[in-house]
């Protein structure tokens, strides 16, 4: 019992020092300057007036808040430990000691996601996130590896409290899906998930093929910010191609008895968004529409704006070579990301959203290279 109280308040004293050093780094005492200015400004005769730039304030005095908040809720929880821990070892009676540790683990995972979230600083991070999922080379193989990241990243978003709606999902008859997109909506969700676009190199034993040979296949995953509704950028009619067809997804009783999907084709770009999710072709366009602007949003924020491919997920070869990450089955278990080098073994814990790892990863590369 001894050994393992001195292990555990060495963990709280580890937490302890990281949610203190992120709270300097954050200068939590100009950001309570920043949001108490913020929320002056909410009090202003006539704010609502731009309806587009009271909604702007409101976000970032919400996004300066969710910083404090979680820092000092962090704060409160490592406290009321550190209190508990002194209390048994002061009466010595170990009674809650399961209650202790059960807290200090809560506290290491929050505090790890606190480090996350301190590395977000890109305009959009606290967006929502529109993800598409496309199979690329492999066939059946390849499709059922799309599927799995569907999996992947709805697990990931579930462990998050980020609530997942699936926009557009085209299945194939054999297995798996051809390609799926969703919506992935909470704090921070592409500042969180932006580093997962690229392509996914699978390696495994392919459970379609009667020889038991180990096949290689890939997706690739487009991710950009959903932006607000209040957002606008002008497309004309004639720059865009706008197909309907049979919805094939979940939805309820109208699916597959009409034409309600929609695809809209921006002709000067290329870009290709869908959707199915809605009951009606209108509400479907609209949403389409919506995701249309978003990506070019998106596109005109690029710094490499002629890296058009980039932003739409349209890869040149969703195949070997352009991977960003490869996740191995057999003969060993491995995930590794090509462009961090962060590998794990564990390739299952991966596969069931624990994603964090890769997530880091990313966001101190990022950071490392703009300091």
């Amino acid at each position: 019992m001894e050994q393992n109280i001195y292990f555990d308040k060495e963990r709280l004293n580890e937490a302890k020092a990281l949610v203190e050093s992120l709270g300097e780094s954050l200068d939590l005492s100009s950001l309570k300057e920043k949001v108490e200015e913020l929320n002056k400004k909410q009090l202003e005769s006539g704010f609502w007036d731009d309806t587009q730039a009271a909604q702007k304030v409101i976000k970032e005095a919400n996004y300066y808040s969710s910083k404090i908040d979680t820092y000092e809720e962090l704060d409160k929880r490592i406290n009321d430990a550190q209190d508990l821990i002194d209390l048994m070892e002061l009466e010595e009676d170990y009674t809650f000691y399961d209650d202790f540790k059960r807290a200090v683990d809560n506290i290491e995972k929050a505090s790890e996601r606190f480090k996350l979230q301190t590395l977000l600083n890109g305009e959009y991070d606290n967006s929502n996130a529109v993800m598409t999922i496309h199979a690329g080379a492999g066939g059946t193989e390849a499709q059922d590896w799309a599927s799995m990241l569907y999996r992947m990243y709805t697990r990931y978003a579930e462990k998050n409290g980020f609530k997942v709606e699936t926009l557009d999902l085209q299945k194939e008859d054999e297995a798996g899906i051809k390609s799926v997109t969703i919506l992935i909506e909470g704090q921070n969700a592409y500042g969180f998930l932006k580093c997962e676009k690229g392509v996914h190199r699978l390696v495994r034993i392919s459970p379609f093929d009667s020889n038991k040979r180990r096949h290689t296949s890939f997706s690739s995953i487009d991710v950009y910010p959903e932006f607000d509704d209040e957002l606008d950028i002008e497309i004309k009619e004639e720059d865009i191609r706008v197909d309907t067809y049979r919805s094939s997804g979940a939805g309820g009783q109208h699916v597959n008895t009409t034409d309600s999907a929609v695809r809209i084709t921006h002709i000067p770009t290329g870009i290709v968004v869908q959707c199915q999710n809605e009951r009606s072709q209108i509400q479907n366009r609209a949403k389409a529409m919506q995701m249309l602007k978003s990506k070019l949003i998106a596109l005109a924020e690029e710094e490499q704006k002629e890296k058009i491919e980039d932003l739409q997920g349209n890869y040149s070869q969703i195949a070997w070579g352009s991977q960003i990450r490869s996740y191995v089955f057999q003969p060993y278990t491995m995930v590794k990301d090509h462009r961090t080098g962060v590998e794990v073994g564990d390739v299952n814990r991966i596969m069931d959203g624990d994603l964090d790892e890769f997530v880091y990863g990313y966001l101190q590369m990022k950071t490392n290279e703009n300091n």
